[in-house]
């Protein structure tokens, strides 16, 4: 069970890794642009992880409820 508890930390962080920001390639994402990102994707969308399309789709439709810092990622 422990395995399992210490195993959803990563499976979210490997969504937020691969998190796309608008046309951004996984190449060029920042440590910074992901943890700008992250607060606002518990907020917000944390029953869309681990499916990154899924988080994408709620962070969009969230965008104006962002935090500054994530809404820039996405211009």
């Amino acid at each position: 069970m422990a395995k399992s508890s210490t195993h959803v930390p990563g499976v979210i962080a490997a969504a937020l890794v691969v998190f796309t920001f608008s046309g951004v390639s996984q190449a060029e994402q920042t440590a910074e642009q992901r943890w700008a990102c992250t607060h606002d994707a518990f907020q917000f969308c944390s029953s869309e992880i681990p499916d990154v399309d899924r988080i994408t789709v709620c962070m969009i439709k969230n965008l104006k409820n962002l935090s500054p810092l994530c809404r820039a990622q996405f211009k």
